[in-house]
């Protein structure tokens, strides 16, 4: 088998795919935060300032998304298919909540109207929540595994995917969306609306904590098998050390008014969260929970070794593009929102 640097292709590539999701989660987690809290904010100037600190970047934190499915497809075309027709009701649900997003936003500065913003604002929420459950829904549901067929087919009930585990992961992402967009909207605001959104970032730290260590003792307690990497690799309890580590500096940070580093803990707590997904999974895309042997694995849903190569090649030029041109958005539109005749 060929490798790179003494790893082969296939890992490469799963190491790729983990890393377009990250930045996925980072990027569209902090406006979908945003969106979920949005009817917190009683004011209709309050709601358009938000609205528009996300307003130059939600589209495009959004091309992650459309990388890392295409990174899916290409790499592993058998995972690509087993994946999108198993979770089918729940991807239709996240998709029907992204369309329903991206209209609430654009539509509701198109009419002065009360009754017609007021409308926008609670779908621009809803949408918001929808897509950040589904994706802990769905998140859930591939680490705990599914049940496969020897055809690498999802032979269950799609009403499997509501078990407690997954359930509580779907909580868990919403808390750590909301405490993310939270922080961003502090970053980007300021007097009244500041101080409001600064009260909120704190309570959702709180909500965020509490999930996170109900799922946590759930997952050591019921489910023992996610924890085998870090019992086999003791050097690896560094990761969750320090995702513990980042998840304490984000308080500390907002009580200094640190907001950006408050920020930038908060994007490493979902890094390191999904990094440990990663590890604690790996080798396996979909875990069979019935019969680990049909499960897919990173080398029986790959494509072939010489696409691999090319795809990584392609990786290393293109990937690199769209993180200097998210960059350049993030840089061009800093600092604190002011409305103008262009706004939303």
């Amino acid at each position: 088998m060929e490798t790179f640097l003494g790893i082969d292709y296939n890992v490469w590539w799963y190491l790729v795919f983990g890393a377009v999701i990250s930045g996925y989660a980072i990027l569209d987690g902090f406006d979908l935060g945003a969106g979920a809290l949005h009817l917190l904010l009683n004011k209709e100037l309050s709601r358009r300032i938000a609205l528009n600190a996300i307003g130059p970047v939600w589209d495009g934190n959004e091309v992650w998304l459309v990388i890392g499915g295409g990174a899916l497809f290409a790499g592993f075309p058998v995972a690509y298919a087993a994946i999108f027709s198993a979770f089918y009701v729940p991807f239709m649900i996240f998709l029907v909540g992204l369309i329903f997003r991206g209209v609430a936003i654009e539509f509701r500065s198109k009419e002065p109207g009360k009754l017609w913003r007021k409308t926008w604002d609670v779908v621009y929420c809803v949408a918001s929540i929808t897509i950040s459950l589904s994706l802990g829904l769905m998140l859930g549901n591939v680490a705990l595994g599914i049940s496969l067929n020897e055809q690498k087919e999802f032979n269950g009930d799609w009403l499997s995917f509501f078990n407690f585990f997954s359930i509580m992961v779907a909580i868990t992402t919403l808390a750590l969306f909301m405490m993310h967009g939270a922080i961003y909207l502090v970053m980007k605001t300021e007097n009244r609306l500041y101080t409001k959104l600064y009260i909120l970032a704190r309570q959702f730290i709180i909500f965020f904590v509490l999930s996170f260590v109900i799922t946590t003792l759930y997952t050591l307690l019921y489910i023992p098998h996610l924890g085998d990497f870090f019992r086999a690799h003791p050097s690896s309890f560094i990761i969750p050390v320090l995702m513990v580590l980042a998840i304490a500096n984000i308080p500390r940070q907002l009580k200094i008014g640190k907001y950006r580093f408050a920020f930038i803990s908060s994007a490493v707590t979902i890094a390191l969260l999904l990094i440990m997904v990663a590890l604690e999974v790996f080798p396996y895309l979909l875990y069979s929970r019935d019969n680990p042997a049909n499960s897919i694995t990173v080398h029986n849903a790959a494509a072939s070794a010489k696409t691999m190569k090319i795809l990584l090649i392609i990786a290393l030029i293109g990937t690199p593009l769209v993180a200097t041109y998210t960059s350049f958005v993030f840089w061009t539109f800093k600092g604190k929102v002011k409305l103008d005749e262009t706004s939303y």
